[in-house]
C-alpha cells in the first residue's frame, strides 16, 4: 500500500513531511516513497535524490540546471512507475512535477495523479490549468478563491483543504495591546503621540531565497535609514531564513544600524510583538497577515525576467491582498520598489494613524476567510489523497 510523493522545494519539503504524519494516522500501514528533504526525512523518507537538486527558482538558475533537472525527471518517472504505488502526489515545484507526472500519465494512465498546491493558473500562464486535466486528477489548494479560479479556467477539480499556516494558528494570534512604541516626531501627523522611552520593533523580512535576499535587502537597509531618521530609536528586528545567515550578514554590512536577527524559534512570538512590517512577496506576507501585523510588501526580479510582467493576469500579488480581492496591503514591484516609496507606506503604519486601523481591519478578514477550511488542512489532504487512492 504505497503512496508516492514528490517535493521540490523547502516549502513543499515541509508540507510534505506533515502529509506523511497524517497519511500514516489515517493508515498506519501505509508505504511512502518519493523525493522530499530534511522536514520529509524526519519522517522516515529516503528520499531519490537530494532535494537540493531540483530546487532551483528563476529562469538562468533553471537554465543552468537543465541537463540535470531533466535527468531527475526521467530518473523519478520511472521510479514512480516502478513501485505501482495507489497514488502519485505532487507537492509544488510544477515545473518539476508537472513534468514527471506527464510521463508516468502516459505509462500508467490509470494512476490517480493528486497535485497538493496549485500552480499560480490565477496569476500567469492559465491555460495550464486546461492542460493539467490530462494529468492531474483533483488539485489540493491552499488558498480559499482557488477552487473558483479552477472552475473558471476548465481545469481540474480543486479542493481547498486550507493554508498550512493554520496548524500555527495559536503561535499566529495577535495581540490586542500594542507592546511597543517611541515618541513620535512632530513633523509625522501619522505617527504615534505616546511618550518618549518605550521601542517600536519593524520586522524585515527580505525573503527565504539566496537571490531574494540579495536584491531585497540593500533596498529594505536604505529603507530603514530614511525611517530612523524620523524614529532613531526603531527596534529593527530579521527573522533569518534556515542556512541563509551568512549571506544576510554580509548584505547587512552597508546598513547603518545592525538589526537583531532573529532565529526561526524567535519568529512567531517576533510577530505578535512588531508594530509593522517590511516584506518581501511570499509566504511571510499571509504569515503577517495572520498575526495582524500591519505591512508594506515589495518584490524584485532580475532585469531579464522583469519583460515577463505582461504576461500576469492579476491586480496584485501580496497574499492577502489575492485572498481579500483588493488592495489591503501596499505593494510595489520592481522599478515601483524604491526606499523613498517603502518609508511612505510604512510611516502611518507606524503611528497611531487611520490607515494603520483600516489594514489591520482588513488583516483580520483575511484570518477568518484562511481558517473557514477549518484547523487541520494537513489531515484533509490525507484524507482526499486516500479517497482518491486506488489500492491493489
Amino acid at each position: 500500500m504505497r503512496i508516492f510523493l514528490i517535493a521540490g522545494e523547502t516549502s513543499g519539503d515541509a508540507l510534505g513531511a506533515a502529509l506523511m504524519r497524517a497519511l500514516r494516522q489515517a493508515r498506519p500501514d501505509v508505504e511512502i516513497l518519493g523525493v522530499g528533504g530534511a522536514a520529509m526525512a524526519t519522517e522516515g523518507l529516503e528520499s531519490l535524490f537530494p532535494i537540493e537538486d531540483i530546487a532551483v527558482m528563476g529562469l538562468l538558475p533553471v537554465l543552468a540546471r537543465l541537463p540535470t533537472l531533466a535527468e531527475r525527471i526521467r530518473r523519478t518517472a520511472r521510479a514512480v512507475i516502478a513501485a505501482g504505488p495507489a497514488c502519485l502526489v505532487l507537492i509544488d515545484a510544477p515545473d518539476f512535477t508537472h513534468r514527471v507526472a506527464r510521463k508516468v500519465r502516459r505509462a500508467a494512465p490509470r494512476l490517480p495523479v493528486v497535485d497538493y498546491v496549485s500552480p499560480t493558473v490565477w496569476a500567469w500562464r492559465s491555460g495550464r490549468a486546461r492542460a493539467m486535466r490530462a494529468y492531474v486528477d483533483c488539485v489540493l489548494a491552499l488558498l480559499p478563491f482557488e477552487p473558483a479560479a479552477y472552475r473558471r479556467l476548465r481545469g481540474p477539480p480543486c479542493i481547498y483543504v486550507g493554508h498550512p499556516l493554520v496548524e500555527h494558528i495559536d503561535a499566529l494570534a495577535p495581540r490586542r495591546r500594542e507592546l511597543t512604541t517611541v515618541g513620535a516626531p512632530a513633523s509625522n501627523a501619522d505617527a504615534d503621540p505616546r511618550p518618549q522611552g518605550e521601542r517600536l520593533t519593524l520586522l524585515v523580512l527580505p525573503g527565504s531565497r539566496r537571490a531574494e535576499i540579495a536584491r531585497m535587502t540593500p533596498l529594505y537597509g536604505e529603507t530603514v535609514a530614511r525611517l530612523l531618521a524620523q524614529w532613531p530609536d526603531l527596534d529593527v528586528a530579521i527573522p533569518v531564513a534556515p542556512g541563509m545567515e551568512s549571506l544576510l550578514r554580509e548584505k547587512l554590512r552597508n546598513w547603518t544600524i545592525t538589526p537583531r536577527l532573529l532565529t526561526p524559534h524567535e519568529k512567531y512570538p517576533a510577530y505578535r510583538d512588531a508594530r509593522a512590517a517590511l516584506v518581501t512577496s511570499g509566504t511571510a506576507t499571509l504569515e503577517l497577515a495572520l498575526a495582524g501585523v500591519p505591512m508594506a510588501a515589495a518584490y524584485k526580479v532580475s532585469p531579464l525576467e522583469y519583460p515577463l510582467r505582461r504576461l500576469i493576469e492579476v491586480a496584485h500579488f501580496a497574499l492577502p491582498n489575492l485572498v481579500l480581492g483588493e488592495r489591503a496591503v501596499p505593494e510595489f514591484l520592481q522599478h515601483e520598489a524604491t526606499p523613498a516609496a517603502l518609508a511612505r507606506a510604512l510611516a502611518p503604519l507606524l503611528g497611531d494613524s487611520e490607515t494603520r486601523r483600516t489594514q489591520v481591519a482588513a488583516l483580520a478578514n483575511v484570518r477568518d476567510t484562511i481558517l473557514r477550511a477549518g484547523r487541520d488542512p494537513s489531515a484533509r489532504a490525507a484524507e482526499i489523497v486516500l479517497e482518491r487512492a486506488v489500492w491493489g
